[in-house]
């Protein structure tokens, strides 16, 4: 899981102080995150998932498919209209 935050927020080209900043957080709180020092709150995992387009269940290694979360708005979109 905290490989994945680091290459998430590494893909975008954003340092640990810009991904803090959108979180509300501190500068060294988010590195003790991508470190594994400190647990990541349920509302940053959220937050992480929503930011990055892709699932919580992505971040926390249960699939690999870092697009599910986009996957699933578009099916929602079709079957509603």
């Amino acid at each position: 899981m905290y490989q994945r935050i680091r290459d998430l927020r590494e893909d975008k080209d954003m340092t640990q102080k810009q991904m803090a900043k959108y979180l509300n957080c501190s500068q060294q709180g988010y590195s003790n995150y991508e470190l594994g020092q400190r647990d990541i709150p349920t509302r940053l995992l959220i937050a992480l998932a929503e930011f990055h387009g892709t699932s919580v269940d992505y971040i926390l290694g249960l699939t690999n498919n870092p697009l599910q979360y986009r996957d699933k708005k578009a099916i929602h979109r079709k079957i509603s209209k």
